[in-house]
């Protein structure tokens, strides 16, 4: 089983360029782990059109449709079963994981963080109003950050940060593509070590 490549889902809400790197890094004849599916809350995300050019499932699944968080924990578990998800990588994903999620995939659900947390995280801190938020503080550096998903935003156990000072010449959308450059770089390899981890777990049990 040491060989078995961990299948991994990717949430992801926007234009999905984390998603997209990742895919990618999966595609790599080393990879330790291959991407299962891609599950959005909006119908629309750009992530799921970019999954769809790689063959990969792209699933709609979004809580606002169901009458109760039960129906939706379940049709969410549903999906991540039928695909044999082992792990989940948030990449821009703009719900709240149900605790029941959490729960079950406890220290193999990931997410990244463009700032340097426990600064400018929390409910609505996401995307470029980040960075605009870390302009605004007068900080002079940022960075991205790679946490464990708990039941709280932003709040699990910090895996990996890496800082960058912050330029003069920056703007929220300077700093975003800046950002961004780091993330697609780090992310993919991150899991690309966690799934190794995962596989040697597999192989003692």
């Amino acid at each position: 089983m040491s060989n078995a490549r961990i299948r991994i889902a990717i949430f992801a809400s926007g234009s999905g360029t984390n998603a997209e790197a990742i895919i990618h890094r999966s595609l790599q004849s080393d990879a330790a782990f291959t991407v299962a599916c891609v599950i959005s809350n909006r119908k629309d995300a750009g992530a799921l059109k970019r999954a769809a050019l790689f063959n990969i499932p792209a699933e709609y699944c979004n809580p606002a449709d169901f009458a109760t968080e039960t129906q939706y924990v379940e049709a969410l578990q549903q999906l991540l079963d039928q695909y044999g998800v082992q792990m989940i990588v948030l990449a821009g994903y703009l719900r709240k994981i149900p605790p029941a999620i959490i729960e079950r995939y406890r220290g193999r659900i990931f997410n990244i963080h463009p700032a340097l947390l426990p600064k400018f995280g929390g409910k609505g801190m996401y995307g470029r109003r980040v960075h605009q938020a870390v302009l605004q503080a007068g900080e002079t550096e940022t960075g991205i950050t790679i946490h464990e998903v708990t039941e709280e935003y932003d709040a699990g156990p910090i895996l990996l940060q890496k800082s960058i000072p912050i330029d003069k010449e920056d703007t929220p959308e300077r700093l975003e593509m800046r950002i961004k450059a780091i993330e697609h770089q780090i992310y993919p390899e991150f899991i690309q070590q966690k799934a190794m981890e995962f596989q040697k777990l597999q192989t003692v049990q």
